[in-house]
């Protein structure tokens, strides 16, 4: 009986058809079958590396029923690379549910390290890179993009946005809105000729893609926010409050009087025997 095959995640370039890897083209070209989230994109790719794999669309549209007729294949012993339009499949694009469905199916799956447009612009960006999300594109739904914007409001990772320039520049006057003016570096045509990563804020950005047409494709890296500002915010929050209604905010979740009391401490820079005393002569429990 044959082996059963299995998944190769292969990663194209984002623009400059150097950054494909040695193994990447020795993948696609011993494998038996190559998945392409667009076939008349990667006969580009193709062409150009000489290679004479057969290739099947698999895309958003028929991301499931397709991923069981590849899964049908590998389980007969085919190995199958999977790409996509522009660096590494899987990420914010079909691939994961045919990963997820080979993984549930027992077929074995590899990545092969490459190009990602999300890495690249993040490194060169000049943001602070140890702690980083990324966001893909926003969400198209209204209902769902405010909560997502809201979300980053909080966030204090650096954050990376994907965007098609006939978006821009809305986006990033609702990202101004929604983040305030923060750090922003406006990458684009990474790896291309014209590439250029623009370090700014969110508020000249917006106002320089008013009068400038944006042309290719964008990544945003934002600054997170700071931790000293959210700080500051929260203390600002618990001024307001009571020390009554300020252990009510923590035992409401779930600790107990004694946790409370040692979070309500803390936060008002005071030690558990004032807040105790508070406790005791309510009328004097908001002088803090």
């Amino acid at each position: 009986m044959r082996m059963a095959g299995m998944l190769y995640l292969c990663a194209t370039p984002i623009g400059n058809l150097e950054d494909i890897t040695f193994r990447a083209l020795r993948i696609l070209k011993e494998a038996d079958l190559v998945a392409a989230e667009d076939t008349r994109n990667s006969i580009r790719l193709f062409n150009h590396f000489d290679i004479k794999t057969p290739l099947t669309s698999y895309h958003e549209h028929n991301k499931t029923e397709k991923a069981y007729q590849l899964i049908e294949k590998m389980r007969k012993g085919q190995n199958v690379a999977l790409i996509t339009d522009a660096g590494m499949p899987g990420i914010s694009d079909p691939g994961e549910e045919l990963v997820r469905l080979c993984l549930e199916e027992g077929i074995k799956v590899t990545a092969l390290p490459g190009a990602s447009a999300c890495i690249t612009a993040l490194v060169m960006s000049g943001q602070k890179t140890r702690r980083f999300s990324f966001e893909a594109f926003l969400p198209r739904d209204k209902k769902e993009r405010a909560e997502v914007l809201k979300e980053m409001a909080k966030d204090t990772r650096t954050m990376v946005v994907y965007e098609a320039p006939h978006h821009l520049s809305a986006t990033l006057k609702e990202l101004n809105e929604a983040l305030g003016d923060r750090s922003v570096t406006v990458c684009r045509e990474i790896t291309k000729k014209f590439e250029e990563a623009r370090k700014t804020s969110l508020a000249q950005a917006a106002a320089f893609y008013e009068t400038e047409t944006p042309r290719g494709e964008f990544v945003l890296v934002i600054e997170g926010k700071d931790r000293k500002e959210i700080r500051k915010e929260e203390i600002a929050s618990w001024e307001e409050l009571s020390v009554e209604e300020h252990m009510a905010l923590y035992e409401n979740r779930g600790m107990d009087r004694k946790e409370a009391m040692k979070a309500v401490a803390k936060d008002r820079g005071i030690s558990k025997r004032e807040v105790y005393a508070m406790l005791l002569q309510p009328d004097q429990s908001g002088s803090h």
